[in-house]
């Protein structure tokens, strides 16, 4: 079985994904398969008519693999998903498909078809220009969560304690560039500086975990420092994530929720989740059990 991983290092010295990309390499190399790890830009995109057994890489023909795995979450750009598309219409398996990673980048949007199945959520409103900071107190209270409609790994979230912290921080971003796009999102006060993180593989949670801020932070990310221990997997949890990843029609997907006095919330739905963090407090091997669950689903077996 031969497959390929779309992802570009990012430009940063610490990077859970590069975790993640060892990871992949070790496995498949125990289990036969064929792994290459190609940046996005190494891809010529051309359509031709007849052609279905080739796709350009760094300027030469190459014969197709059996699936690609897209790594770039939210670095995720329309090129990235002209790429997975271009792999989907020649047959080829994506682990997501380009619809899903493009539905979840998202973050209003998967909100939007949560609610809509009557699955728990915060309360969240977007941000227009000129901006009502009166209404939201009425609408969301404070504090207030801040967010980029698009981002991963705790980036683009901050948290606003009141009206005028938040005052400040939208007419930073009217100024900046009053085209961002930005959300408000209900603070869950019983879910501050920790949630929990589900892995999905195959529509099926595979483990959860608790990730616990650093002290003074609210934003529980491993990549940003967070603590990680083992939590059950309760019939509530599992049902909300199950529910969450079919929705967003993800095979493989880190659901994060909240904790809330009634319960959990989903709080977001990421498509190409870490797990250096799940395997540290759980003894559970991702990679294998991706590599596993695609051979089943494609029928290879060699």
């Amino acid at each position: 079985m031969k497959g390929w991983i779309i992802y570009r290092k990012p430009h940063t010295h610490f990077s859970e994904d590069v975790y993640e990309m060892r990871r992949f390499r070790e496995e498949a190399a125990k289990d036969n398969i064929e792994l290459e790890i190609i940046p996005p830009e190494a891809f010529d995109l051309t359509i031709r008519h007849g052609d279905k057994k080739t796709i350009l890489v760094n300027g030469k023909k190459r014969e197709l693999p059996d699936f690609i795995i897209p790594r770039m979450g939210a670095g995720t750009t329309y090129f990235v998903l002209a790429i997975v598309r271009h792999f989907e219409s020649l047959g080829v398996h994506s682990l997501n498909s380009s619809a899903s990673i493009e539905l979840v980048k998202d973050k209003l949007f998967t909100q939007q078809i949560l609610s809509k199945s009557n699955l728990p959520i915060p309360d969240m409103m977007l941000v227009k220009f000129p901006f009502n900071v009166d209404l939201v107190e009425d609408e969301l209270g404070f504090p207030v969560v801040v967010k980029t409609i698009s981002g991963a790994q705790g980036k683009g979230v901050f948290l606003a304690e009141n009206k005028e912290k938040l005052a400040d921080m939208i007419q930073l971003v009217e100024v900046v560039d009053d085209q961002t796009n930005v959300v408000l999102q209900q603070y869950i006060p019983l879910s501050r500086g920790r949630d929990l993180r589900v892995f999905m593989i195959g529509g099926k949670p595979a483990a959860c975990m608790e990730r616990v801020a650093p002290e003074g932070s609210f934003k529980a990310n491993f990549s940003q420092g967070a603590t990680v221990k083992a939590h059950p997997l309760s019939h509530e949890i599992e049902w909300i994530a199950t529910e969450a990843a079919r929705l967003m029609d993800l095979e493989i997907a880190g659901v994060d929720l909240l904790f809330d006095e009634n319960g959990f919330k989903v709080c977001e739905v990421n498509s190409a989740p870490g797990f250096r963090g799940i395997e540290s407090c759980h003894d559970i091997n991702i990679p294998k059990m991706i590599f596993r669950y695609l051979r089943v689903r494609l029928g290879i077996f060699n």
